[in-house]
Order: C-alpha cells, then structure tokens, then sequence
C-alpha cells in the first residue's frame, strides 16, 4: 500500500479523534444572543441594546458593593468550548455584574471565567491614566475555569525524530 493511501485512510480517523477530545461549550446560545466584541458594543452601545452575550476572559479585579458585585475583566475571544484564550489578543475590558457577594479570594487576578448575560449599558471609567467606556453585563451564569479544564482536548501528544535518554 502506498504512504498516500495510508494516510488518505487515517486522517479523517485522526481529525475525528482529536475532536473528540475538545469539551462541548458550557453554555447554549440563547435566543438573541449576540456576538460582538466588548470593544464594539463599548463604541456603539446603541447598536446592541439589552441583548444576551456570552463572553470570557480574565479577571482584572473584583469588587464588593452592597447587594452586589462587579468583575472587570480583559475580554478574549473563546474556543468552541467556550474557553477564553488568554495568547490570542484581547478583545475588549468589559465589566460584569453578579448579584449578591463574590469572595475575591475565589476570583484571583489572572483567573479565567466565561459567562452569559445581558448588556445593561456603558460606563466610563479609566485603563491607567486613559479614559476608557466599558460595556456593562448583568451576569446570569458564569464559570471559572480550572488548570485542568483549561488542558482538557488539547492533547499531550508530540512527534521526533531522535534519541530520549529518561533518568527515573
């Protein structure tokens, strides 16, 4: 059998394996469920009124107000499980609003979390020194992702040409 035809055979049963392996999304897109980017709706909060978004990214800071708490984070675009992809380039700060009390200690700087939710508006804050408009979501689910979530469907497999010396 020729080398062409081997793989011909075998690379749709490989694709078919390592799909396998990536997790399903977390949550169902909802009817009127939008996709733009934070730094989108944060230039035309008009254009996307109060509709439903699921969004992700790491959390920048957590702050308690009574009956209620608010996550800023640093928006990335999500795989097809819905996870944040912290190398790929931000897409917009945002914040998020939970009801109730979030322990901060549960939600460190640099932690990741997608969540669906509603646009509720803008509000206008600042980045540093620099004037920033921030899209505001009211939080209806949310999901911190763990280290091991985060490596589920990425598979540890890797190929060489060589020698491996192993000392147990």
């Amino acid at each position: 059998m020729h080398l062409r035809t081997v793989f011909r055979l075998f690379a749709p049963l490989a694709l078919l394996l390592l799909a396998a392996c990536a997790p399903a999304p977390i949550y169902k897109a909802a009817p009127g469920t939008v996709t733009p980017l934070p730094m989108q709706v944060a230039h035309a909060p008009e254009q996307y009124g109060n509709s439903s978004v699921i969004w992700g990214g790491s959390v920048v800071a957590v702050r308690n107000f009574p009956g209620h708490t608010e996550m800023e984070i640093l928006g990335y675009p999500l795989d097809s499980s819905q996870r944040p992809q912290p190398n790929a380039q931000g897409i917009g700060r945002f914040i998020a609003v939970f009801p109730g009390y979030l322990e901060a200690f549960n939600y460190p700087n640099g932690s990741l979390v997608t969540l669906t939710g509603q646009l509720s508006g803008t509000r206008t804050g600042s980045v540093d020194q620099a004037a920033y408009t921030y899209p505001v979501v009211s939080v209806a689910q949310s999901h911190l992702w763990t280290q091991a979530e985060l490596r589920q469907g990425h598979p540890n497999v890797s190929f060489g040409v060589g020698v491996g010396v192993g000392i147990h």
